[in-house]
C-alpha cells in the first residue's frame, strides 16, 4: 500500500493512497477467517464453518469491510506521517476520491486540524478608555421616575377632566357594525392614559373626559391585528368612567429611601442613589460595551490575527448561509440553483467571506478563552435561559428543554464565553472616571 501526505496548511493536509487488490483480499480473508469461528450457518457445527462457505454467504459485507480496514489504515498511517494526533483533528475526515479499479483503489482523504493561533499581545487592540461617568442631572431624572413608579395611586377629589397619565377605573363594550363583537367587553378595567394598552386613539379620545361621564370612541384597529374580524375594521366603543385616578408622588427624600429599602432603620436618600449611580454605571458601561467596544474588538481582532481555517468548517458554514437564503427564496429561484451548478457556485462563495470571518472569530475566542481562563459552564447556561425566560413570563423549563432538543445550547454557551472574554479583555483597559 502506498501512502502519501501533505500539509496544505496550518489547518488542512491530504493523504493520498493506492490501496492495492492484495491488500484488499488479505484484509478480506482475515475477516472471513474470524467470522468462522463465531458464524453460525446451517448446515456446519458453530466455529467449523469453512472459510469458503462465509466468504460466499457474506461476500459483499466482508468485501466492504475489507475496504473500510484499508482505510483506517490509510488514515492512521497518514496522520502518522503528517505528525498529527487524534485529538487534533477536527470534524470527521473526508474522503474526496475513492476510485475502485480491477488491481487497486485510488483513494484521496482531506483531514482538518484544529489552527495554532498566535495571539500576540491582543490586550493592545484595546486603547485604554474611561469608565462613564452620570451626570447630576440624570441621577435627578432617574430618580423622579423611581419615586413616580412607587407612588400610590389616589382618587382624584374634584371631578376634573381627565389628562395624559392619569388612570380611569372604566366599563367599556366594542360594537361593529352596530352588533358587539367577542372579547370587547370590560368592566372595572384600570387604564393608564398614555400607556398604549389599547388600540390607537381609544386613550387619546378619553383625555378631557369627566369621572361619571359616557362617551362613544370612533377606532380603527391596526391592519395587522391578531383577530381577523377585527383587523382594519372601524369599531365604536361606548365607555363610562367610574373612577378617576392620579399618582400621590412621593418627594425625593429619606420618605422615598424607607419605600425602596424597607427594613433599613438607616434608610437615606443618598443610600439610594448609591444604588442608582452604581445601576445607571453598569446600564451605561453594558450600552458602551455591547454597542461600540465589544464589536470594535472582535473586529480588530479578526483583522489582525492571522492563522489557516479549516476549509470544511469554513463550508459548513456556507452551507448554512445558503440554507438561510434559500428558506427565503421562491421555489423558482430553488429549482434554478438546483439546475445550474454555477449558479450555486456563485451563490456559496458570495458567503465565503463572511464565513471565513465567523469561523475564524470563533476560534479565536476559542483560544483567548482558554489564556483568559474563561468557562461557562452548561448549570450557567441553564440558569441564563430560566431567568431570560421568567422575564418573558414563560415557563422556564418549557424553554429550556426546547432550547436542548433544537440544539440552540452549545451556540448559547459560545456566546456567552465571547462575551466574557471580551469583556475581561476591555476590563483591563478600563480607568475610573
Amino acid at each position: 500500500m502506498e501512502i502519501k501526505s501533505n500539509k496544505i496548511d496550518g489547518a488542512n493536509a491530504e493523504i493520498t493512497a493506492i490501496i492495492k487488490k492484495e491488500t484488499i483480499d488479505a484484509n478480506l480473508d482475515k475477516i472471513a477467517k474470524e467470522l468462522a469461528k463465531t458464524t453460525t450457518i446451517q448446515g456446519f457445527r458453530k466455529g467449523k464453518v469453512p472459510v469458503a462457505i462465509v466468504k460466499k454467504q457474506f461476500g459483499s459485507k466482508l468485501l466492504q469491510d475489507a475496504e473500510t480496514e484499508a482505510l483506517r489504515e490509510v488514515l492512521s498511517t497518514g496522520l502518522e506521517q503528517l505528525k498529527i494526533a487524534n485529538e487534533s483533528l477536527i470534524g470527521e475526515p473526508n474522503i474526496t476520491k475513492f476510485d475502485k479499479q480491477d488491481d487497486k483503489i485510488e483513494v484521496v482523504v482531506k483531514v482538518a486540524m484544529r489552527p495554532e493561533i498566535e495571539l500576540g499581545d491582543y490586550a493592545s487592540f484595546v486603547k485604554e478608555f474611561k469608565k462613564p461617568k452620570i451626570k447630576a442631572a440624570d441621577i435627578t431624572k432617574r430618580l423622579k421616575e423611581i419615586a413616580e413608579q412607587q407612588a400610590p395611586l389616589k382618587k382624584i377629589k374634584r371631578n376634573r377632566k381627565m389628562k395624559e397619565g392619569d388612570t380611569a377605573i372604566i366599563d367599556y363594550e366594542g360594537f361593529l357594525d352596530g352588533k358587539p363583537f367577542d372579547g370587547g367587553k370590560g368592566e372595572g378595567f384600570e387604564l393608564k392614559l398614555g400607556s398604549g394598552q389599547f388600540i390607537p386613539g381609544f386613550e387619546d379620545q378619553l383625555i378631557g373626559v369627566k369621572r361619571d361621564e359616557e362617551v362613544e370612541l370612533n377606532v380603527t384597529f391596526p391592519e395587522d391585528y391578531q383577530a381577523p374580524n377585527l383587523a382594519g375594521k372601524d369599531v365604536v366603543f361606548k365607555v363610562t368612567v367610574n373612577e378617576v385616578k392620579e399618582k400621590d408622588v412621593l418627594e425625593i427624600g429619606d420618605e422615598l429611601a424607607k419605600a425602596l429599602l424597607p427594613g433599613d432603620e438607616e434608610a437615606t436618600i443618598e443610600k439610594v442613589k448609591e444604588q442608582v449611580v452604581e445601576q445607571m454605571e453598569s446600564e451605561a458601561l453594558g450600552k458602551l460595551y455591547n454597542e461600540d467596544l465589544k464589536p470594535a474588538l472582535l473586529e480588530a481582532l479578526v483583522s489582525g490575527i492571522t492563522f489557516d481555517l479549516p476549509e470544511f468548517v469554513v463550508d459548513q458554514e456556507i452551507d448554512l448561509a445558503v440554507n438561510k437564503k434559500a428558506s427565503s427564496m421562491s421555489e423558482d429561484e430553488i429549482k434554478e440553483l438546483r439546475e445550474n451548478i454555477d449558479k450555486l457556485e456563485e451563490l456559496r462563495e458570495s458567503f465565503r467571506d463572511d464565513a471565513q470571518e465567523s469561523v475564524k472569530a470563533t476560534f479565536i475566542i476559542d483560544a483567548l478563552a482558554a489564556t483568559e481562563s474563561v468557562k461557562v459552564e452548561e448549570q450557567e447556561v441553564m440558569q441564563t435561559i430560566y431567568y431570560e425566560a421568567m422575564q418573558m413570563g414563560q415557563d422556564p423549563e418549557t424553554v429550556y428543554q426546547e432550547y436542548k432538543d433544537a440544539g440552540y445550547l452549545p451556540a448559547i454557551q459560545m456566546s456567552m464565553v465571547e462575551d466574557k472574554v471580551l469583556s475581561q479583555i476591555l476590563n483591563s483597559k478600563m480607568k475610573e472616571a
